[in-house]
């Protein structure tokens, strides 16, 4: 997913508190967590072209229609600055031995009243069958709750077009 900085209002507060040490990733036995770089284009490439029916079974049509590599590498480049700049969190989501783009995971200020983070995600579907979407929905609530510094998070409902 790409949300461009044009489309994008940033929040005249920081995003996250000074003193929070950003989590660098999450670990468990079916796959991992960690920042999203322009060191993972050809696999997130290859995971977004392979995931674009479900990716539009989540947001609707668009992204990521067209997507070329150096598109993608465009918008991991953005990912991966908005990281280091805290404005913003990507995470890329692998097997365990990193062979694999399984998804990713969104961290962005929210835009919705009453909520202080927006928090999207996907998950590959090769094996539809296999509950990994589920899962990682329900890892990244409880990392969410126990890690981050939010009062209020938000997993906005599916089916939403993402700017």
């Amino acid at each position: 997913m790409s949300l461009s900085s044009a489309s994008y209002t940033r929040p005249s507060r920081p995003f996250v508190p000074a003193d929070f040490e950003v989590p660098a990733g999450l670990e468990t036995s079916h796959f991992r967590l960690r920042m999203l770089t322009v060191n993972d284009v050809e696999k997130d490439f290859e995971a977004v072209v392979a995931s674009q029916d479900h990716l539009h079974d989540l947001w609707g049509p668009g992204w990521p229609e067209g997507l070329t590599l150096e598109q993608n590498l465009i918008d991991l480049g953005w990912h991966q600055k908005e990281f280091q700049s805290r404005r913003s969190f990507a995470y890329t989501v692998v097997s365990p031995d990193e062979s694999h783009v399984l998804g990713c995971v969104y961290i962005y200020p929210s835009r919705i009243s009453g909520c202080d983070a927006e928090v999207y995600l996907w998950a590959r579907q090769s094996d539809p069958d296999s509950g990994l979407e589920t899962e990682l929905k329900e890892v990244i609530t409880s990392w969410l709750s126990a890690t981050w510094p939010f009062k209020n998070p938000t997993l906005p409902p599916t089916k939403t077009k993402v700017p």
